[in-house]
């Protein structure tokens, strides 16, 4: 199913942290403070309409389950796959990422959504929509360290996953962004959040298709929101 993609050739992260950022504590916290107040776009909007309204169509009843960038849509398919009564999000920015997801036999209780996360979580908590699963399955690293605020745990946005329920699960190439992840997700939930070694011989996306044949470990820290 992963064909298309050459094994082997992925580069370690280089980053001169050794260690969870120091300021990651008094960023979440800030931001637990003070609710990110952008405005949302109307596209975005848009998209969460056209996505629950597949959802209705099938069964209106049936739990959610959002894949937060899902790319070419690979990591969609297999959860939608291996979760029949659900209904499944896989949400990615990239319009070109999308489409080239197309060709898959999507199964009927999965939809791709080109979106903006930070809005469309927004979005979902705003309508209380509650998730059963959320994935967020390697994630952009940004590794510099002036680029704490880019990653997920140290954006605005982050203290809204909370009020989107479910069981949250990250997995990253990179330990430290899976150390940070945890640290976050336990000052948000005051739930000890550990990262964890993560090992698999049937990988859900290309990238971790991809660092497996690179011989990279993986790493991923879970919690249940519900």
């Amino acid at each position: 199913m992963m064909s298309d993609v050459t094994p082997g050739n992925s580069r370690f992260i280089s980053s001169a942290q050794d260690s969870p950022h120091r300021d990651l504590e008094a960023l979440v916290r800030r931001h637990m403070a003070h609710p990110f107040q952008k405005p949302i776009a109307d596209y975005n909007r848009e998209a969460l309409a056209v996505a629950l309204a597949a959802r209705d169509a099938w069964n209106p009843q049936a739990p959610l389950i959002l894949d937060a960038g899902c790319g070419v849509g690979w990591s969609t398919q297999r959860i939608a796959e291996t979760y029949p009564d659900h209904f499944v999000f896989g949400v990615d920015q990239s319009l070109d990422r999308i489409s080239r997801g197309k060709p898959l036999p999507m199964p009927a209780n999965a939809l791709l959504v080109r979106a903006d996360l930070v809005d469309f979580w927004r979005l979902l908590a705003e309508n209380r929509i509650r998730l059963a699963r959320h994935y967020n399955l390697y994630p952009n690293p940004w590794p510099k360290i002036g680029h704490l605020a880019r990653r997920w745990q140290g954006h605005a946005v982050f203290p809204v996953w909370q009020a989107l329920g479910g069981e949250l699960e990250c997995r990253s190439n990179w330990r430290i962004y899976i150390e940070e992840m945890a640290l976050a997700l336990s000052l948000l939930t005051g739930q000890v959040v550990l990262a964890e070694p993560y090992v698999t011989d049937d990988p859900m996306t290309p990238f971790e298709k991809k660092y497996l044949a690179s011989g990279h470990q993986l790493w991923r820290c879970r919690i249940d929101l519900r």
